[in-house]
Order: C-alpha cells, then structure tokens, then sequence
C-alpha cells in the first residue's frame, strides 16, 4: 500500500478478524484492499448517476478515482488485514463529491439492512437506491466483512478544507457484521435484476470481427467512441451487416448502429442491432484508426512467426 502525508479527506477501514498465521493475514490483507478500492468506486458510481447497477458503465471514472487514493495500513505483528486508511483529495470542491455520496450511501445501506432484517421486505433496498445504494456498493460491503466478525467505515473531512456542505462534522462509523451478508447479497441480486436495458445509438470503432462460417451472421466488437458509457461491446449482425462492418474496419472507419445496451452482463452487450452504417470522418482521423488496424496486423503477423 502506498501511504501519503498531505492534508485530505479520509476513509478508514476496520475489521474484526480471528487470529491467523501469517499467509491468512496476506490474504485478509488483498482482501481488505480489494474491497477498499471497490468501494471507492462504488462511491465514484454513486455520485455520477444514481442507478441500482451500473455494471461497465462509467469504468473509467470510478477506476480514476480509486487511482487518487493514497492508501496507509496499520502495520505490527497480527495486524495485517485489519485497518486500511486512505486520504484522497479535498480540492476542488468537485473532487469530494464521491466521498461525500459514499458516506451517504453507507448509511442508507445499513439502515436498509435493519429495516430487511426487521421486515423482511426488498422495498426498503428500493428507497435507499437514491442515496446512491447500488450493486456495487453492496458487493463491496459483503467483500469486507466476509471472514471477519464484524467491520467499522469511518469518514474523516480534512481539517484545512472543513465540513462539506450537509454533511456531518464527526460523521458516525457505519457498522457492518456477518449476521447482514444474506441481506446484502439479496440486495445486490434484487439491483443487479431491476435495473433496465437501454437502448441506444453507439458509434464506435471495430476492433474484432469473428463468425463461424464463410458467409452468414457473425459477431463484433466496438471500441465505443459515442452514445454510451462503456468501453466496449459486443454485438451479433446479420450477413450484410456484418459485411458492412468488415469494410468498414478495413477502411477504418468507425460504424454506427442502434440497439438495445442490455443490463444483464453488465451493459457490455448490444442485442437486436439494426441501422448499421459505416460513418465518414475528418482524414487524420481515419489515419489514425488505420495506424490502429496496421499494428494490430503486425502484432498478428509477428505471432505467425511472419
């Protein structure tokens, strides 16, 4: 973990293990991390767009929040996986938002889980989903408190920057234990199952073609330029569109089509494709996609041996 000296926001992470040996604290250790920066993102998500499950949507961003962390363990015999903190940025206003959201979202996430456990009624997930509370966030809670006895989050503003606007100035720890996990998962499977497909208009550049036979449907995949906040997806085209899109990779030129972004799978897939067009554009632009293509040519030729 790196650690880092200068003023900011902070996080803390602490957990209730059993006492281990020295490879179960390494792992508690990847664990705690990997949890850490998943709820990180999780906080990144929340305070773009509220949504019960973003799934590839917007990767890019929350993994670029995570990079700002600066991460220090507790350090001592037995201590590993135990406590995590790490400091992100309080200037500008702008970048405390997502710790700002995921502050929020915790707490409505564990009221969420006392009112389920109280009731046993999935609606109370529904109303904390404006809060920021997805999929994500809870999958990152059940990643932290599995295998322990219990986990406290604590958020702590920074001295120089001061309490952001309704926020609490000493914000209360949000307590986890394993007695919340089935209600957690249950939460996570009940976002991950509402949230809607959407349908869309992407254009993007082809970056794999394959079919099974010579002629007939076949599969592509589009590095995303425009109109969804992916990076990537795949979709299956019929003969002549999949013939389009081949020419259009050989020219490089991006292709335009319309579809349905399926949630299921993490809005990586685009299903009833139609519209597929290959779009013009500015010459240093397409010199570019073809820079693209030629390399990865290369690179296929140089694994042939050729």
């Amino acid at each position: 973990m790196r650690a880092c000296a200068e003023d900011g926001d902070e996080i803390h992470w602490q957990r209730e293990l059993p006492e281990t040996n020295t490879a179960a604290a390494w792992r508690a250790r990847q664990k705690l991390g990997a949890a850490a920066r998943a709820m990180l993102r999780a906080g990144a998500l929340a305070a773009h767009e509220r949504a019960g499950y973003h799934g590839a949507r917007h990767e890019r961003r929350a993994d670029a929040y995570a990079e700002l962390a600066r991460f220090e363990e507790e350090r001592g015999e037995g201590a590993g996986g135990r406590l995590l903190s790490a400091r992100l940025p309080a200037a500008p206003e702008t970048a405390r938002h997502p710790l700002v959201a995921l502050g929020k979202a915790l707490r409505a996430t564990a009221d969420a889980v006392r009112s389920y456990r109280s009731t046993g009624a999935a609606e109370h997930f529904d109303a904390v989903r404006e809060y920021g509370v997805c999929q994500e966030l809870t999958d990152s809670v059940c990643q932290l408190v599995r295998g322990t006895e219990g986990v406290r989050i604590t958020v702590r503003w920074s001295a120089s920057a001061g309490i952001p606007r309704g926020c609490p100035a000493w914000p209360a720890p949000v307590v986890f234990t394993p007695g919340d996990l089935s209600a957690l998962e249950l939460a996570g499977r009940h976002y991950a199952h509402a949230e809607p497909s959407v349908p869309v208009r992407v254009t993007g550049a082809v970056v794999r073609l394959r079919r099974a036979e010579p002629s007939g449907p076949g599969s592509v995949r589009l590095r995303v330029l425009a109109g969804a906040e992916v990076t990537q997806v795949r979709a299956r085209l019929e003969e002549d569109d999949y013939r389009l899109a081949l020419h259009a990779h050989l020219a490089g030129l991006p292709l335009r089509l319309s579809g349905l972004l399926e949630s299921r799978g993490g809005f990586r897939r685009l299903s009833g494709a139609h519209e597929v067009l290959p779009v013009p554009v500015p010459e240093d632009a397409r010199e570019r996609l073809l820079k693209q293509l030629r390399y990865g040519l290369d690179c296929f030729d140089r694994g042939l041996g050729g």
